[in-house]
């Protein structure tokens, strides 16, 4: 290939390189604005979560280290409701195991638009990234899910749940029981919401 091919053919990839930035950019901006509104429902929920596991003897440490790694609200929940001393191991594995098992339908039905995802982000799906990835794919009459879009949206509620459930086993012991104020129905209410603008 002659040196003007070479700089002809990198004048072209440049521009393109440069769209594909910003369109990834913009799509992670996208995916994170599309959270915030769910922040509603995650916080008070994750404050509510982080009250019970300061009841059940959580420390600020432990609290992120389990939502951190986990990042599955509905069986964390699930754990502190059969949390003693000591705790049942196996019960809370098996149960766990039950609660989340709802996630492989959720991947099944995702995994056409996924083929070009690779595994680490799956890490971080939820009911609510679940449902917003899909909602978006079919809005821009795509088979592929945006993955800058699904991390925009998936980090913030990933963050925002470690940080708040912490933040939960700080504030919970001072506050009281937080479950008078209704917290509890927060997320869920978010995510009929939700369903309710996909059907």
């Amino acid at each position: 290939m002659s040196p003007s091919n070479t700089a002809e053919s990198a004048a072209v990839a440049a521009p393109q390189e440069q769209a594909h930035a910003t369109d990834s950019r913009s799509d992670w901006l996208r995916g994170l604005r599309a959270a915030l509104p769910l922040l509603v429902g995650v916080i008070p929920f994750a404050l509510l979560l982080g009250a019970q596991a300061a009841r059940n003897g959580f420390s600020a440490i432990e609290m992120p280290l389990l939502t951190g790694l986990n990042f599955a609200g509905s069986s964390e929940f699930v754990a502190m409701r059969l949390w003693t001393s000591p705790p049942h191991i196996l019960l809370i594995v098996a149960m766990t195991f039950l609660v989340n098992s709802r996630h492989i339908l959720m991947g099944a039905s995702l995994s056409r638009y996924l083929k070009h995802v690779p595994l680490l982000p799956l890490f971080f799906m939820c009911d609510e990234v679940w449902a917003m990835a899909m909602a978006d794919a079919r809005k821009r009459m795509s088979l592929q899910v945006s993955l800058p879009y699904y991390m925009g949206l998936a980090l913030t509620l990933y963050l925002s749940w470690v940080l708040f459930t912490t933040m939960g086993v700080i504030v919970g012991p001072l506050i009281g029981n937080v479950e008078r104020f209704g917290f509890d129905m927060a997320f869920t209410a978010v995510f009929l919401v939700l369903l309710r603008g996909m059907w």
